[in-house]
């Protein structure tokens, strides 16, 4: 019981110590978007597609979901084709 305690524990504070990483990355992810956009070729949908999932990662990341706006700034670089 105690080893399981432990592990939740040390488990939350790995989490907590890894915010701030996710937080710091949006919006540099951001300025990749936005610097892509710029240049970028797509057919209209997948261009909606890609602002609307930039939009979404900029709102999660002010609400403090750092995680999830990762995953869809992550989409949308990867319609852009940015690795």
């Amino acid at each position: 019981m105690r080893s399981r305690l432990l592990t939740c524990f040390a488990a939350a504070l790995l989490l907590m110590a890894s915010a701030p990483a996710f937080a710091s990355s949006c919006p540099l992810q951001m300025k990749k978007i936005d610097a892509a956009l710029s240049s970028a070729d797509l057919p209209k949908d997948k261009m909606a597609k890609v602002t609307g999932l930039r939009a979404k990662g900029e709102a999660l990341h002010k609400a403090g979901k750092h995680a999830e706006s990762v995953a869809a700034l992550k989409e949308a670089q990867a319609l852009l084709g940015i690795k």
